[in-house]
């Protein structure tokens, strides 16, 4: 009965998610389920279905595993929608589970027009997040602006498709009714399209043999039947010879195809979040110049990173991306920069939180929860009472950097979420000591 309801969290039909996550918390309050206390794990990058998520994990989905693996704090990041907020936020809520939303987009940086950064390939052109976001629902410039990103992101993917659908006749797609089915509001990722090529080539060859022969022939390498239908491997090589740099369906960007990240940075402040810049691994042009790339993201509003470890080691042995990721994280640190760490979920085999026990990981733990706790207090203060780390409160109360972090910190360590509405009637006169003062001290 709990598998078969898990199991329901991920039904494109929100009502049919809703009434799953009920249920499963009155098993918990009946003693059937027993959830355990938070820990010291993390996730602040889950893709959702709402983009793509390797597993199919829905919002309510992510927030009851989140919750059942007693992770600190969670976030919801999407591309280029806010589609999960609203019912991650709720269904955190109802689980106790510390919790935020994010969204990612690629954009362009006109000072790094020459140089690749975290879209290999790609001079110019690095993904981006805004985290911490009080609320989906935006007027005015910040509306537009949000539905400029779905709309280009869209109009990118079916040019694509048209492209790819003539080199990969007969195996050919119609966007509506082999993509879009994939996603439950209309959001399809590349990931998408490389999942529905993968279950038309099946529809169309059937048989292992002749399906292997069909990817084999279109992607000039030995595809394993071991990998068919849609095997990890399968989907990354159909991406990555199809719609990637030298692919037949790659068509290079240029300054005009994603918006500029000093913009971007001034939709993210306005919509309440943080802007923040993601890291890579060190090793691509433009990161090794990563204290030239924080500042020029610095001087329009970032004021985060986000880093993906898992990528960035080797368990057992060291190499040069361990030593960049420890690089990059203490630069953050001499910046007073939140560290935003998760495992993204996008890309099969993924996990669901990164190794933190490793001897490699364990010595950033107190980093990562620290950023966790940050973005967390700045997601309830500013859906609150509009008093979070970026908003005009935050720049009158602190007198640096670290001291805003350390007040951030402190608050969303101490701060449950069963008394987040204790938080409600604050106004901008408040004190940060006295905001501190106002939340109960749970044992």
């Amino acid at each position: 009965m709990i598998a078969e309801l898990e199991s329901r969290l991920d039904s494109f039909d929100p009502n049919e998610r809703k009434q799953a996550l009920t249920a499963l918390c009155e098993k918990v309050r009946a003693g059937e389920i027993d959830l355990p206390k938070a820990g010291t794990d993390i996730n602040l990058h889950c893709h959702t279905f709402f983009s793509y998520n390797t597993y199919g994990y829905s919002p309510s989905k992510f927030a009851w595993l989140a919750r059942k693996a007693g992770l600190a704090v969670a976030e919801v990041v999407d591309f280029d929608v806010l589609d999960a907020l609203k019912e991650f936020l709720a269904a955190a809520r109802m689980l106790g589970l510390k919790a935020c939303a994010g969204m990612e987009t690629r954009v362009f940086v006109p000072e790094f027009a020459t140089r690749v950064m975290t879209s290999p390939g790609e001079p110019g052109i690095t993904y981006h997040m805004g985290v911490g976001f009080p609320r989906a629902t935006l007027e005015g410039e910040q509306k537009e602006f949000l539905f400029n990103l779905r709309k280009t992101a869209q109009q990118r993917n079916r040019d694509l498709m048209g492209r790819v659908n003539k080199y990969l006749k007969p195996a050919e797609l119609d966007y509506e009714r082999d993509v879009l089915v994939l996603t439950p509001s209309g959001n399809a990722t590349e990931r998408h399209i490389c999942l529905a090529y993968a279950r038309k080539a099946k529809e169309i060859f059937g048989q292992e043999k002749s399906l292997a022969d069909f990817w084999s022939e279109k992607l000039g390498v030995e595809v394993k039947r071991s990998e068919l239908p849609e095997g990890r491997e399968l989907l990354n090589t159909i991406r990555a010879k199809t719609m990637k740099r030298g692919g037949v369906g790659y068509v290079p960007p240029d300054k005009g195809s994603f918006p500029l990240m000093a913009d971007t940075n001034r939709f993210i402040l306005a919509a309440g979040a943080i802007p923040t810049l993601t890291w890579l691994d060190g090793t691509n042009e433009g990161e090794k110049d990563i204290k030239e790339l924080l500042d020029v993201a610095m001087s329009s509003g970032a004021a985060a990173i986000n880093v993906i470890p898992d990528r960035n080691y080797t368990p057992g042995a060291p190499d040069l991306k361990l030593k960049n990721l420890y690089h990059v994280v203490d630069l953050a640190d001499k910046l007073h920069l939140p560290v935003v760490e998760g495992t993204e979920m996008n890309s099969p085999g993924q996990k669901f939180v990164d190794s933190f026990d490793t001897k490699e990981l364990a010595p950033l733990v107190p980093v990562f929860l620290k950023g966790a706790y940050i973005v967390y207090a700045h997601s309830v203060l500013q859906q609150k009472c509009g008093l979070g780390y970026t908003s005009d409160w935050a720049n009158k109360n602190f007198k640096s950097a670290a001291d805003k972090n350390e007040f951030f910190e402190q608050l969303g360590s101490s701060l449950e979420p069963q008394n987040e509405d204790k938080l409600n009637t604050l106004s901008e006169d408040i004190k940060a000591k006295e905001i501190l003062n106002t939340v109960p001290r749970d044992s």
